[in-house]
């Protein structure tokens, strides 16, 4: 049939066949096409169709179909587009061309208002002979040989034909006596056709379509890096209601439009997005805990038949599935189309989260992880899935067409155009860092690429500083099962550059320089060496004190003058970091002399920040400068707090006085006016062991220079360890404390020497006599 269908190509330009009868034949479409409403005449003068020979053992075998679960049980006509099938047609009386007149009107089955501008309705007039069907992007019929009462024709689907359930009439017409339509009984399954070279999925290595189109059984690879574990999983591509299934999820599921079901790029998208269960309902539920309770734990699952014609009875997403299960399945649905698919896992799989083209892992100030900010994250292992098709959506790029394999992934991790899915994505694409490529190329090349970047992180409000960077921590063992071999192929290299080598480092850059986001500038940052910037705050700045925020910029280069420009910026914010009221911000623009350093300095007084300030003197300071003729960007931001003073505490005759229990003891306050004002409504307020409401100390005002003291007697209740504590407030300043540990001497009389031998001091009578 392949080659058959290759001389029909050969004769296209044949004389026989002149631009005026192609012409006719087109108008006779047309008419005829108004014959699936038309009333049958009546006439038993008429031609009848009365039986269709599908000829199923011939088609299945020329379209290699034949292991159809349908086709074996004569369920169906199963074809690919691209290539003839045979109809023999048997009729009631003699054919008779110079008066009948017949014709074939396909419809997609499920398309309510079938369109021939939408492909999805046709009328087909068959010419005699069959040494030219057509345009290979055209519908073709043409008569094969005619013996009395029978009629063998060919049809040829154009290789661009949508991939679905086609209807078959078979419309007769006596010329002037009226017309008859005879319906096809059994449905026409149309699909990709890898076999051949007019239609966008073919493949031409034989081998190949052997594994990736025919074979029915495959091997995932489990388990991590170190420790790879293949585990069998059956396709089952040809099992009992699977095809139908994966029609029919095209439409009910992945709501693709009948017209454009024969786009293998739309249909591939879908797939992603339909075998998971969010936003459409799909074939899986994913569950990444341990209670399976309800459903398959993930690890049971063997193949996808189970599943899938689970599904087909139920319309209900099947629990549970975890990437492997979601990538058999897809596996399934795309071989039962005839698009060339196959399994991939990458091991150390990243999952990026921001976009940023690195995992980002967030470290406080105690070097521990921090969980809530880490939302990246790095798996054992990932499935995910490869097809096979053309993109000439894509066009030409610098390394020229990215035909050939592109990732598409069902395993739902982040949202693409706001559905969950990933793909397709050119595998070449990735390879060569074009992130901006669709669909989803900058999450695949995180996948298999990403550098992992370790960052100080102290909060909201403070700068992030890069600790360390891992580039060979990600996209390790690449693997797939080989073509007709039960053993791992690594295809490593069809993702990215051998790892140090100067095409992957380049390839990074280029990836991390389309990135907006703000990781991806500070890393790029640490590549650049040449101008240094770092900020330089002064530890002790005392509230009422003016204050300068100071950066320090360096131009390291032994030969290049450069230029930067920025600004400094001072917000007063919450202790949270939120809430920000800007103090004050200034520009400037340097010319740094090679190998010279320079500062710039904001100074920031008291007055403008005092009516600004936040109860915890909380300052938020960045630095936002650029290095002109560079792609260097440099963002800083740092928390700054003005030190409030402390209010001295004085027990009894000071630092050497005895405290003992039950003794009094005079205790006195002290706070020396910070500000360059005075203090109004000043209030003390104290506790500690023994009193039991705290105390309340006014002070009226406090000049410019002056100390607010206040004085009481204090009675320790116990011997032991004590803490007194005091806050001032004013309506200047307000959230002073102060405080004061100490130690409580026991009396004589409480100390118990039984056998006349002292016991150790921390076995003390407690006394409960409290004199406030």
């Amino acid at each position: 049939m392949g080659q058959k269908c290759s001389c029909l190509r050969r004769s296209k330009n044949s004389d026989e066949h002149s631009k005026s009868e192609v012409d006719s034949k087109l108008r006779m479409r047309t008419i005829n096409a108004n014959l699936l409403t038309a009333p049958d005449a009546g006439s038993s003068a008429v031609l009848g169709v009365q039986r269709v020979d599908l000829c199923l053992a011939d088609n299945h075998d020329e379209h290699h179909t034949s292991h159809f679960y349908a086709a074996a049980a004569k369920e169906a006509l199963i074809v690919r587009r691209g290539e003839p099938f045979r109809l023999r047609i048997y009729f009631n009386r003699d054919y008779s061309p110079s008066k009948d007149a017949i014709s074939f009107i396909f419809s997609v089955t499920d398309d309510n208002k079938p369109n021939p501008g939408h492909g999805t309705l046709t009328a087909l007039v068959p010419h005699d002979g069959i040494d030219f069907l057509g345009d290979p992007l055209e519908w073709g019929a043409g008569i094969e040989s005619h013996e009395g009462q029978i009629l063998t024709v060919l049809v040829k689907p154009p290789a661009t034909c949508p991939v679905t359930e086609w209807r078959l009439d078979i419309d007769t017409k006596l010329l002037g006596d009226g017309s008859r339509s005879y319906p096809l009984p059994l449905p026409i399954y149309i699909l990709f056709n890898p076999w051949c070279p007019d239609d966008q999925v073919y493949m031409e290595d034989r081998d190949k379509r052997k594994e990736y189109v025919m074979h029915d059984t495959t091997l995932i690879w489990r388990g991590s890096y170190n420790r790879l574990r293949p585990s069998v999983w059956k396709v089952g591509q040809f099992e009992r209601h699977v095809l139908e299934c994966s029609l029919r999820v095209l439409g009910t599921v992945g709501h693709i439009p009948p017209a454009y079901r024969g786009d293998p790029v739309r249909v591939a998208r879908a797939l992603s997005a339909l075998v998971n269960s969010v936003d459409d309902d799909g074939v899986l539920l994913g569950n990444w805990t341990e209670d399976f309770s309800g459903g398959t734990a993930p690890t049971k699952w063997t193949g996808s038949v189970e599943i899938l014609q689970q599904f087909y009875k139920t319309q209900k997403s099947v629990k549970f599935a975890q990437c492997w299960n979601f990538s058999g399945v897809l596996a399934t649905i795309a071989r039962a189309l005839g698009i060339p698919s196959r399994i991939i896992t990458c091991y150390s799989s990243a999952h990026d989260t921001q976009a940023s083209l690195t995992v980002d892992v967030f470290i406080d100030a105690n070097n521990k992880k921090l969980d809530a900010e880490t939302t990246d994250s790095i798996w054992n292992y990932h499935v995910w899935n490869e097809v096979w098709m053309q993109r000439p959506d894509l066009g030409i790029g610098q390394y020229g067409t990215y035909d050939g394999w592109q990732v598409v992934d069902a395993t739902p991790q982040e949202a693409s155009d706001n559905m969950y899915r990933v793909g397709p994505a050119s595998v070449l694409a990735v390879k060569h860092g074009e992130i901006l490529r669709p669909f989803d190329c900058g999450f695949v090349y995180s996948e298999v690429n990403a550098d992992k970047l370790y960052w100080r992180y102290n909060g909201p409000a403070q700068p992030l500083k890069l600790l360390r960077k891992d580039t060979l921590a990600i996209g390790q063992l690449i693997s797939t099962k080989a073509v007709l071999k039960w053993e791992r192929e690594d295809i490593t290299d069809s993702y990215k550059y051998a790892e140090r080598s100067e095409e992957e480092r380049s390839y990074m850059l280029k990836a991390l320089k389309q990135s907006r986001h703000a990781f991806s500038r500070y890393y790029l940052n640490d590549n650049f060496n040449e101008v240094e910037f770092s900020m330089e705050l002064k530890d002790d700045i005392k509230v009422g004190e003016n204050f300068s925020v100071v950066l320090k910029v360096t131009n390291k280069s032994q030969e290049r003058i450069h230029q930067a420009t920025g600004q400094l910026n001072c917000d007063a914010v919450l202790y949270t970091g939120v809430g920000a009221h800007e103090v004050k911000t200034m520009g400037f623009e340097l010319d740094l002399k090679p190998n010279s350093t320079e500062f710039v300095r904001m100074e920031v007084t008291f007055f403008e920040y005092f009516e600004k300030l936040s109860s915890q003197a909380a300052f938020q300071i960045s630095a936002a400068c650029r290095v002109k003729d560079t792609d260097y960007d440099y963002y800083a931001q740092d928390d700054f707090r003005v030190r409030k003073p402390d209010i001295k505490l004085q027990l009894g005759n000071g630092d050497n006085a005895s405290i003992v229990s039950q003794q009094e003891i005079d205790i006195i306050l002290r706070l020396t006016n910070p500000l360059p004002i005075a203090l109004h409504k000043g209030l003390f307020t104290v506790e500690g062991p023994g009193i039991e409401l705290p105390l309340k100390f006014k002070i009226p005002e406090v000049p410019v220079g002056g100390t607010a003291a206040a004085t009481f007697k204090y009675v320790p209740p116990y011997a032991g360890r004590g803490t007194m504590i005091a806050k001032f407030t004013s309506k200047e300043l307000d959230d002073v404390d102060g405080y004061k540990h100490y130690e409580i001497e026991p009396r004589p009389g409480d100390m118990l020497q039984p056998n006349g031998s002292h016991r150790s001091s921390n076995i003390i009578r407690r006394r409960t006599d409290v004199i406030p």
